[in-house]
């Protein structure tokens, strides 16, 4: 039975199977998960380490190295980044990519459990996992001028979170912001010490006083009885009559001695939304939730919660918004193609049913592109959703060619002849299998290299290849099972008129003009390609280079720091001014703030914190012009603050891969006392780099301290050791927590210092009471003296080795020419010193990596569409021939970037390969043809006809994906940005193909024909 056979005898349950499986498509988009980026496990793994407070120096000596030397055991470490300021540090470790991280986590986190018994007592750590489920995926702030901060905290911590945590797929909430609620037991020392107490005698009476634990059991009337000791306390008065000391003189209350007074838990951290004290929550999907759905579950819950009179909620972050935007703009894409197809096909066959036909064929190829996605594991995100889109046009052209084909074959009329009907659409369709399949393995064999990548790049090619893979395979079963039963059986070709049989058409005597002028006249080839050759040359050599597509996002995230050492006070009144400023900037709609932490969980500092600013919807200025704009008025206005800028995208791989900036380079020396000067030196001279903006020396300061050297001989004479001296003082500033009132649904803790001034200050630091064995009490001044200490550095460290990281941002320029000018900077003598040696890092390097791996897969690509085309037809110098006109259309995607502007980054790579592909299926249309027509026809007019005969389907195919593609090459909606240059490369890369194969390729076959080269192969 041959295959028309088969076909026409089963036609009708492939046709329920195709329906079936589309259907399940359909559905299976109801479960897939949604997200911003793919679901990658990121190789990196970031441990927070607290000490408590001590000064950098002891705290990267005491924890971070021996953590450090503990986790460079754990297999697979590649590298291993520090920071360690006062009594924290944050390590960054490095995986390779492919690793299981879930494993290497618990590794690293076992490998710090063995060592934390030997480090300071109190040391605490936490172990992150860095992957895109780390940031909150929706956001929103609480604002009240009736609520204390205490009870709107406890509004969103106790209520609301509760509300949202059983939300399907949500991981947590997060609550930033506010205070806690604590009760301050303030004594005085002088008159603890007149009745022979210390404070930590009133710690001890009050957790003493504050009593509920089990006791034992006791059977009795058969029945078993928990006894329980029941004595909590739950009021401010409670508190205030704990005796404290009763003898033969008396009873002697905890209010004799002390005050007891509402209170806020200490805290370094300062939130604000809108340039008001808010408290925010931050909502945290599962690695494989739906963020859209979550997003909007959260929406509808909250819609639902009555808020307290004089509170609002306000959504600052919703990462759904621009996933779905980005949907929006498959969605758009899709239509748009569909109808320009539909235009396409019409204008040329002029039949409804055939152009119907081949439109249904589209979602019908979708859907179950979807339902093969869903199985193999991936998600909705940026790069499957523009991988769609992309295939819009790769999908509509497989139809195309097949309609075409079918249509030219059944319904040709010639004068006096019936046309052959019905009954050759299948013989047809199966004589038209052979050029399908083999321009089908042309584009799809692309896609195997590009999964072969790894690291950033890897990670988003992967969905993007898989996606366009799984689309085109399926394309080819629809286009060779269903489309051809579906012509069969709706098109009368008795009736329908094929109305390119004859060529007459004005494109054909366009093309039969051309052809014959370069046929009779080959030296115009060369008048044409030398200068293209030279133009593309001169483009590749100014067309500029990026990592990442800029996307207007509608949002930034903009880090500040004020002066290191600057108070949690001071900075959040210098970073009002830049408050100031963004509600002064007519785009802006929200921004909320945090200091002391960030979004991505920086190490905190007083000096440090980061802004989102969302934009208001629509606006004015692109995204990038308001960032400038901002950037431009804080170093104008306000310029104790620096300002880092980035949009939320490009900020979010920045911490995922542990390089934010464009621009790093990391300074290593044998001194490490000499890094400073140097990374000083060299930030200056960069500064004078065109484009290089928001420049960072790296070297970071934790901060002043003040030093207390206590004389041990004072200290004897006085009946006290050193280190109940330290203990005193400690318990002075910071106090001690002797216990935990329990409330109806939460506990408060009692906090039990010294009295204090409000707050501290350096002399009552040095008047501080310090109360003797014996019960004398003498100020801290007569045992000790306080040193200022300025500019305690943070201490920073790869692979145990002293580092200091000078980093920038690039505006306006490419990267690679603004690295090339960094390069020139430091290559001047005397920038480094001896024994000094730098490293570039950053975005920058993952670029060049990025660039080499894409290279290696552009060469894999050529490689493979050769071994093709000698598969296909068996000549060597025909497969070189048609894979010459493959790489001459390449020029034309870096013509087209520099005259657009774009930048030649990851996707516009990825185009660039797919380009080789999709040039080599153009190709293979018309060699098929040729090669066919050859056993019948002397070589030239076998050349002649066979780009006669393929003239209407490359037409088709091509003008379909040009105008397919374009909504994406135009960026229309947000989002589309991403897949920009990539859509623009393909066009490119088409639209000077499409003359090649049609007009050059046929004069360069013919060339090979000379009996030399014929001899030779």
């Amino acid at each position: 039975m041959s295959a028309a056979s088969w076909l026409a005898r089963h036609a009708r349950a492939i046709g329920v199977v195709a329906a079936a499986l589309a259907l399940a498509g359909l559905v299976s988009t109801l479960s897939m998960p949604v997200g911003l980026f793919p679901q990658v496990d990121f190789p990196r793994v970031v441990v927070d380490l607290d000490a408590g407070d001590r000064p950098a120096d002891e705290t990267a000596l005491l924890v971070t190295r021996p953590i450090e030397e503990a986790v460079r055991t754990v297999p697979g470490v590649a590298n291993l980044r520090s920071e360690t300021t006062r009594g924290s540090a944050q390590l960054s470790v490095d995986f390779g990519w492919g690793r299981d991280m879930t494993a290497s986590t618990l590794l690293v986190d076992a490998a710090i459990a063995r060592v934390i018994p030997d480090l300071p007592a109190g040391t605490t750590y936490r172990v992150r996992r860095m992957d895109p489920s780390v940031f909150p995926i929706i956001s929103y702030a609480l604002q009240s001028d009736t609520l204390s901060p205490v009870q709107l905290r406890d509004l969103a911590q106790y209520r609301m979170v509760p509300l949202l945590a059983s939300v399907p797929g949500l991981a947590r909430v997060d609550v930033q912001g506010g205070e806690t609620a604590e009760y301050e037991v303030v004594a005085d020392v002088h008159r603890l010490a007149a009745r022979g107490l210390s404070l930590d005698d009133l710690s001890k009476a009050i957790a003493g006083a504050n009593q509920l634990r089990v006791i034992g059991r006791v059977q009795d009337h058969d029945k078993l009885y928990l006894v329980v000791g029941d004595h909590p306390m739950h009021q401010l008065d409670a508190i205030s009559d704990v005796t404290v000391k009763s003898d033969t003189h008396g009873r002697i209350k905890l209010s004799d001695v002390a005050t007891v007074s509402p209170g806020y838990t200490p805290q370094w951290v300062k939130v604000s939304e809108d340039g008001k004290s808010a408290v925010l929550l931050n909502v945290y999907t599962q690695p494989d939730g739906n963020a859209v759905q979550i997003a909007a579950d959260v929406r509808a819950r909250l819609s639902t919660f009555a808020l307290p009179r004089g509170v609002t909620l306000r959504n600052w972050y919703d990462q759904s918004d621009l996933v779905v935007t980005s949907a929006h703009s498959v969605r758009d894409a899709v239509l748009i193609g569909l109808l320009l197809a539909g235009l396409v096909l019409w204008v040329f066959l002029r039949s409804v049913r055939v152009t119907l036909i081949a439109m249904c064929m589209v979602p019908l190829t979708l859907a179950i592109s979807v339902l093969l996605l869903r199985w193999l594991g991936l998600s909705f995100n940026i790069m499957t959703l523009g991988g769609i889109a992309a295939a819009v046009g790769l999908v509509i052209d497989d139809v195309i060619v097949m309609v075409e084909h079918v249509a030219r074959r059944a319904g040709m009329h010639h004068a006096g002849d019936a046309p052959p009907g019905a009954h050759a659409v299948l013989p047809a369709a199966q004589e038209f299998m052979a050029p399908l399949t083999g321009s089908s393995l042309a584009t799809l064999i692309v896609f195997v290299p590009l999964g072969l990548l790894s690291g950033v790049t890897g990670a988003f090619a992967k969905a993007l290849s898989v996606t366009m893979a799984t689309t085109l395979i399926v394309s080819w079963m629809v286009t060779a099972w269903v489309v051809p039963p579906l012509l069969r059986r709706w098109v009368d070709f008795q009736a329908w008129h094929d109305p390119g049989v004859d060529h007459q058409g004005w494109l054909a005597r366009t093309h039969n003009a051309l052809y014959e002028r370069v046929a009779r006249r080959p030296a115009w080839l060369v008048l044409v390609l030398v200068p293209l050759l030279a133009f593309g040359a001169l483009a590749w050599s100014r067309v500029t280079t990026g990592f990442m597509p800029a996307v207007d996002e509608s949002g930034f995230v903009m880090d500040y720091y004020t002066t290191p050492g600057t108070s949690l006070v001071e900075s959040d009144r210098q970073v009002a001014e830049v408050e100031r400023i963004l509600r002064e900037t007519p785009e802006v709609d929200t921004f909320s703030r945090r200091l002391g932490t960030g979004l991505g969980g920086d190490l905190g500092q007083s000096y440090h914190g980061d802004f989102f600013v969302r934009l208001k919807r629509p606006h004015a200025r692109a995204t990038e012009e308001v960032m400038n704009a901002v950037r431009e008025r804080v170093a104008r206005d306000v310029p104790g603050v620096q300002v880092e800028l980035a949009q939320l995208m490009e900020d979010l791989i920045g911490d995922l891969t542990a390089v934010p900036q464009p621009i790093e380079i990391k300074l290593f020396g044998e001194d490490p006392a000499a890094l400073a000067p140097q990374a000083r030196r060299i930030a200056a001279a960069i500064a004078r780099v065109p484009g290089v903006v928001d420049i960072k020396d790296g070297i970071q300061l934790a901060g002043d301290a003040l030093n207390v050297r206590i004389d041990s001989d004072k200290a004897a004479t006085e009946g006290m050791s050193i280190d109940a001296i330290t203990q005193a003082a400690q318990d002075a500033l910071t106090g001690v927590v002797a216990t935990q009132l329990p409330e109806l649904t939460k506990s408060v803790g009692v906090r039990v210092r010294a009295t204090p001034a409000s707050p501290w200050r350096i002399p009552d630091l040095s008047a501080l009471p310090v109360r003797a064995p014996d019960g004398h009490v003498f100020p801290l001044a007569r045992v000790a003296s306080i040193e200022a200490v300025s500019g305690q550095p943070q201490i920073s460290r790869e692979d145990l080795q002293p580092m200091i990281a000078v980093t920038a941002r690039i505006e306006g320029r490419g990267m690679s020419a603004a690295v090339n000018d960094v390069k020139a900077q430091l290559a001047k003598p005397g920038m480094l010193s001896p024994g000094t040696r730098y490293e570039l890092g950053g975005l920058y390097q993952q670029q060049q990596t990025a660039f080499i791996g894409l290279a290696k897969v552009f060469a894999m690509a050529l490689v493979a569409e050769l071994v093709l085309l000698l598969f296909l037809y068996g000549r060597t110098w025909l497969a070189v021939v048609v894979m010459s006109c493959s790489l001459l259309s390449t020029l034309a995607v870096f013509i087209a970037l520099w005259l657009t502007g774009v930048d030649l980054n990851i996707t516009a790579m990825m185009g660039l390969t797919m380009i080789v592909g999709m040039s080599t299926e153009m190709a293979i249309f018309f060699v098929s043809e040729y090669t066919a027509l050859e056993q019948s026809l002397p070589p030239d007019e076998a050349l002649r006809q066979a780009s006669r005969n393929r003239l209407r389907p490359i037409t088709m195919t091509a003008l379909t994906a040009i105008l397919t593609l374009l909504p994406l090459a135009l960026a229309i909606g947000e989002g589309s940005g991403i897949q920009q240059p990539l859509a623009i490369a393909i066009i490119a890369g088409l639209a000077l193909q499409y003359p090649l194969v049609l007009v050059a390729l046929p004069r360069l076959i013919a060339f090979t024909l000379s009996p030399n080269l014929r001899h030779a192969t």
